[in-house]
């Protein structure tokens, strides 16, 4: 698998993942939800986005490398 298909992976997720949470949020919307919230998904979330722009930065560096090497 190359840097953009995992990506792409990667991306599709992060919106099942924020979708499957609004979901839960329909009923399960109290303190103990909004403590999960900021202690798991709001992490995660930052972590997730930050590996995207690592994985952009690095699709970008292989593709120089080859231009490179040719």
């Amino acid at each position: 698998m190359g840097v953009y298909e995992g990506r792409g992976q990667l991306s599709k997720a992060i919106k099942q993942l924020q979708m499957r949470w609004q979901e839960a949020t329909s009923s399960w919307n109290d303190a103990a939800s909004a403590q999960f919230e900021k202690k798991f998904l709001e992490p995660l979330d930052a972590d997730l986005r930050t590996a995207v722009t690592a994985m952009d930065h690095m699709a970008a560096v292989l593709v120089q490398v080859r231009r490179d090497c040719q």
